[in-house]
């Protein structure tokens, strides 16, 4: 049998990982960097590859930036007394939202890879396992030697409502400017990228310079009121903003006591550079901004409450595979999203384990 060509072998390097370096490439076909660079071309001519950072047609992946946890979760089998032993049920699963986002948009078949930061313990080699097994390529994460994986811990009421949350999550202060440098073909080659407000202010501020430059979608969705300072004080380059009514007046440094309220400081945040904006609501629904400066209100989808937790995870990954889709109706992307939350809710799991490709399709 012939050897293949050089080209051929390098097409099926890149094929195997999207995100090789030319100079591992020179050193596994020995070949000089010169040389690679001219076989890059030659298959970009033949539209084998779509130009920068490898793009591989039709291989063109929702990225999630952010959270990869073991979760913790504890619910109390009566209601909850404060200041002394509760009886409860324990349950451990994998989390994170950046995580829990991919996961969801896995399950329904989209196309999706994950950045993050995992600890090399048990726990990491655990989260990046399950991640692949689901079809996430997770090639992209950050392995450190010296810090554990991130936990979450939350203690749910007996009707399932979350009382309070303990996260330890400093390890993915470790994805800095300097570390997304190294996945900058990954950024690139995504079709949509999600992060959430676990990583750094000047990480954020990175993607969004980024995706601006690159022409890629960037949705943030925010974790916590506490972690809002993470956002810069400019919005540029955010296709989409996801947070609660507590972050957005966390963002504001002020509440908004009602819908119009809500309204004004939607378009706030329109005016500091975020092309679109939803704010969830719980059981009241979602807020979003429409087209000429308005802002529009959806219910919440009716659903059988058994476990909150992941409810807010669901809800983004409905709007972003909505978008991802070709959509721009940000009605309908949140519609979707709010049915995913409702399937989400009726579940025990942080993600419905029923989800399946044909999910996404019967949303509505």
């Amino acid at each position: 049998m012939t050897e293949p060509s050089k080209k051929e072998q390098l097409y099926a390097l890149i094929r195997a990982n999207p995100f090789i370096a030319q100079h591992d490439i020179a050193a596994e076909l020995n070949l000089s960097r010169s040389a690679v660079a001219g076989h890059v071309a030659a298959l970009v001519r033949e539209r084998r590859l779509l130009g920068r950072a490898y793009v591989l047609p039709g291989e063109r992946p929702i990225l999630c930036i952010g959270a990869a946890n073991l979760d913790r979760k504890l619910r109390a089998v009566q209601p909850l007394a404060m200041g002394t032993s509760n009886p409860a049920g324990a349950v451990e699963s994998f989390g994170g939202v950046a995580r829990n986002i991919a996961e969801n948009l896995a399950r329904m078949g989209a196309p999706t890879a994950l950045i993050t930061a995992v600890g090399n313990d048990s726990s990491g080699t655990a989260l990046l396992a399950h991640a692949e097994g689901l079809g996430i390529d997770a090639r992209g994460a950050l392995k450190l030697d010296d810090a554990a994986s991130g936990t979450y811990t939350a203690v749910l009421d007996h009707d399932g409502q979350m009382a309070v949350a303990l996260a330890d999550m400093a390890l993915y202060d470790r994805i800095t400017p300097g570390f997304l440098a190294l996945r900058e073909q990954q950024r690139a080659a995504s079709s949509l990228i999600v992060a959430d407000l676990n990583l750094t202010h000047d990480a954020i501020q990175t993607l969004q310079r980024d995706a601006a430059r690159d022409g890629v979608a960037l949705v943030i969705v925010a974790v916590s009121e506490p972690k809002m300072n993470r956002l810069p004080a400019s919005l540029a380059g955010v296709r989409l903003l996801i947070l609660n009514e507590g972050e957005l007046g966390a963002r504001l440094g002020r509440a908004a006591p009602d819908e119009a309220a809500l309204a004004e400081a939607c378009r706030a945040l329109q005016a500091q550079g975020a092309q679109d904006v939803v704010v969830t609501r719980g059981a009241r629904g979602v807020l979003f901004t429409g087209a000429d400066g308005t802002v529009e209100r959806l219910d919440a989808a009716p659903a059988d409450v058994v476990d909150v937790t992941g409810a807010g995870d669901a809800f983004a990954a409905g709007v972003v595979l909505s978008l991802h889709s070709g959509g721009s109706d940000l009605a309908l992307a949140c519609r979707r999203g709010l049915r995913l939350a409702a399937l989400t809710i009726a579940c025990r799991e942080t993600v419905c384990p029923q989800l399946a490709p044909e999910t996404f399709g019967a949303l509505l």
